[in-house]
């Protein structure tokens, strides 16, 4: 585990004004992890202030794009809470929460499910068809892509994944399409539920075996001091994670993060990545140059037997 200076806002925006000699080094820089990566599939999680303010929308859009044009195979998996909870106000239905969930009857199902299918996933697909890709948007209801069952009778229609079928994103990535996903699941009786985008993108990125899976949050990662930026896991596992949450240095609204990453990571994905979307061109930043950014999470290295050692 190490830790390394955050990343400074104000540098990273000052970078659009790089002479064309310092373009160059950076395209440099750059294809080392283009010609490793390409071909690879990286689930992202789109979520906090980069599904809501404008400008950070549109560098993501151009991001996702840009991978996609250099051989990466992006997918986007996407929650709505404050867009969900923004039309049910205007609808006046009153929200109750327990334990940081929001209680789902069937008519907030269907607030969900016109928010996140009809709104939040269309308006990503469009910001990236402006960019020139070619995106798709689908839900988790679509060609029984997640498979859910109900959390806990007193939440309603919130629902866990129990299992995935990937075959349409493997379709869709073969046609050179980009898959934006809705996290609405349903049971065996075409029951919907809600699910949390941070769970849908771990079960996503260990069927796919994706490379990585990146979580796009408003933390610039995981700190070992909250209060103190610099503090910042850079790199780190999942034994060591589990040992931070075991001495309380990982908790409140920590512990499901970095239990998603753990999730991925065990379940076939090659790393996960914690990520500050409110840095410009963050994903660019993380896969394509040495320094990278934010907190990386990886498996467990497996242990030498002297038998192995030549």
């Amino acid at each position: 585990m190490s830790t390394e200076p955050v990343v400074d806002e104000e540098e990273v925006i000052a970078t659009r004004g790089f002479s064309p000699e310092q373009r160059a080094r950076a395209l440099i820089e750059a294809l080392p992890y283009i010609q490793r990566f390409r071909g690879s599939v990286v689930v992202v999680k789109l979520g906090g202030n980069a599904m809501v303010d404008p400008d950070l929308f549109r560098t993501f859009a151009e991001d996702i794009v840009l991978l996609r044009s250099v051989g990466l195979q992006p997918v986007v998996v996407h929650g709505g809470g404050p867009q969900i909870g923004a039309l049910l106000t205007r609808l006046g239905k009153e929200t109750e929460f327990r334990d940081g969930l929001r209680v789902t009857d069937a008519e907030t199902l269907d607030v969900a499910r016109m928010v996140l299918v009809g709104k939040v996933g269309r308006d990503i697909v469009a910001a990236l068809n402006t960019q020139g890709a070619a995106a798709v948007g689908i839900s988790g209801e679509d060609a029984g892509l997640i498979l859910a069952a109900a959390r806990n009778s007193d939440l309603g229609f919130v629902g866990d994944v129990v299992g995935v079928k990937v075959d349409i994103i493997h379709r869709l990535l073969h046609e050179q399409f980009i898959p934006v996903i809705s996290t609405i699941g349903s049971d065996g009786k075409g029951q919907a539920y809600n699910i949390n985008a941070d769970s849908v993108a771990s079960a996503l990125a260990g069927a796919l075996e994706a490379e990585k899976v990146i979580y796009l949050t408003d933390i610039a990662g995981l700190l070992m001091d909250v209060d103190d930026p610099s503090t910042i896991v850079a790199r780190t596992s999942v034994s060591e994670l589990n040992e931070l949450r075991a001495k309380g240095i990982i908790r409140g609204g920590m512990v499901p993060k970095v239990q998603a990453c753990i999730d991925a990571v065990n379940s076939g994905a090659g790393s996960a990545h914690m990520l500050d979307g409110r840095i410009p061109h963050v994903l660019l930043l993380e896969l394509f140059t040495d320094a990278g950014i934010g907190t990386m999470v990886t498996a467990d290295p497996e242990p030498v037997h002297l038998h192995e050692v030549h």
